[in-house]
């Protein structure tokens, strides 16, 4: 697993960026099926097919969102709390999750009407062989009800992107969310 920040005197942990020095270059192949990956992905969970982007995912996937501090003092904005989580899930949950949200889930119906917008894609190569570090700054428009407000939410996401059969299969994410208090009435959706 890529440490995905230095520890700061605090347990706090300061958002650093890619880890990795062999950037994958953009055009090149791999960046380009990673990147189509990405945006297949993110078509998937906007029209709810739950089955295709769980088919994205690796059995011993990790899925998580700490918390984001708001504090004084340089580079103060970039601090995240890794003890704490909006979630913490693998992929038990997520199917338990995702069995949830085509069925009945409470929160979810009506379900929401959401558009992804996936950006700033940086791929570098692991120290893993067939494993690859993926970057992206993602923003969510969500729609509930006949709400004429939509909710969003933006954020930074650090993923490890495995090559199996062929395939690229999501075996980490780690989401910051940009804000410190959320703007979203709840998590029901997956990021």
């Amino acid at each position: 697993m890529v440490n995905h920040a230095t520890a700061a005197i605090d347990k706090t942990s300061v958002l650093r960026g890619l880890v990795s020095t062999k950037r994958v270059p953009l055009g090149s192949e791999v960046y380009n099926r990673l990147l189509e990956t990405l945006y297949d992905e993110a078509a998937a969970l906007d029209e709810r097919r739950f089955d295709d982007w769980v088919a994205y995912l690796e059995q011993d996937l990790s899925y998580t969102a700490p918390l984001r501090l708001t504090r004084n003092g340089p580079n103060k904005d970039r601090d995240v709390v890794r003890t704490m989580k909006h979630f913490d899930e693998n992929y038990g949950s997520i199917l338990m999750r995702t069995g949830r949200l085509a069925k009945s889930a409470w929160a979810e119906d009506p379900p929401s009407r959401t558009r992804r917008f996936v950006t700033n894609v940086r791929i570098a190569e692991s120290e893993t062989a067939g494993e690859y570090e993926v970057v992206s700054y993602l923003y969510v428009e969500r729609s509930r009800l006949d709400n004429p407000d939509n909710e969003t939410i933006s954020a930074e996401r650090r993923d490890i992107w495995r090559l199996v059969d062929g395939a690229y299969k999501l075996a980490s994410r780690e989401i910051i969310v940009d804000q410190s208090t959320l703007g979203m009435s709840n998590f029901a959706i997956f990021l």
